[in-house]
């Protein structure tokens, strides 16, 4: 019963950071290390519940996009400039992902990046700041390109992907809406990479796994998943990234005094 009481934990941090710009890696290395138990298993599939999560909500006009993509036009442009905003990140990630994780999946460098970030959203998030881009669809080629390279940094622990693609879209010119919504639709084809990959790594394992610890986590993730996509638009929309902007800089700068004081 503990045991799945710390995976529906776990998922509820999954769900709820994975699409705002708070880093949901480095709020599971965390939470993981601070309920003594984690799972490689069990955080590759309470990410695809999350990844669900965003397809469902945005169904309709995925399923659209889709099917206009099938002529050229608008649809086919805008699927063609979000898979090669996808590209970097990936072979990037693909390449040094052991480096990655042997050099960089540390405590300082989650609460070095969550602060650095939160300044960074603070600076850009002033209330004045309006892009001239209104619509994640308006991003062109040359915008999708910037910000898929923006997206490689998130593969630093605690700089978050979905920051990444947002402070990058925002530095182009869009705004915050259209930033975030570009985010969503950037974090389809990254996510479910980065979920085959994980799941290709971890094959031999997944036999073994409990299915109702996972189905737990899972399910939560999906859920807070599929509350922050449906919610999350019309918040930034109104007030900005201020909110997390401040939680990153707090949780980090934590971080950091915990590690000085040699907490």
């Amino acid at each position: 019963m503990i045991v799945l009481l710390k995976a529906a934990i776990l998922g509820i941090v999954e769900g709820l950071t994975e699409f705002i710009p708070v880093s949901s890696t480095g709020h599971l290395i965390v939470a993981s290390q601070a309920l003594g138990w984690s799972s490689p298993t069990f955080e590759i599939f309470i990410q695809l519940g999350a990844i669900l999560a965003l397809t469902w909500a945005y169904r309709e006009r995925l399923l659209r996009l889709l099917t206009e993509s099938a002529t050229p036009g608008p649809a086919r442009r805008f699927l063609v400039r979000v898979f090669i905003a996808f590209l970097p990140a990936a072979v990037v990630g693909l390449l040094a992902h052991q480096w990655i994780e042997e050099h960089l999946f540390r405590a300082s460098t989650v609460a070095a990046s969550l602060v650095v970030g939160g300044v960074l959203i603070l600076l850009l998030d002033g209330p004045q700041r309006r892009g001239g881009l209104g619509a994640a669809e308006d991003v062109s080629l040359g915008q999708a390109i910037w910000v898929g390279l923006g997206q490689v940094l998130s593969l630093i622990p605690g700089v978050s992907r979905a920051g990444a693609t947002i402070v990058g879209a925002m530095l182009l010119g869009a705004d915050k809406r259209a930033a975030t919504e570009f985010s969503f639709w950037l974090a389809m084809p990254t996510m479910v990479g980065a979920f085959a990959f994980e799941a290709f790594k971890s094959r031999h394992e997944l036999a073994g796994s409990n299915l109702l610890i996972i189905a737990v986590g899972f399910a939560v993730s999906f859920v807070c998943g599929w509350f922050v996509v449906k919610m999350l638009l019309g918040y930034v929309a109104r007030h900005g990234f201020a909110l997390f902007a401040w939680w990153r800089i707090v949780v980090g700068g934590l971080g950091l005094i915990a590690l000085l004081l040699g907490l």
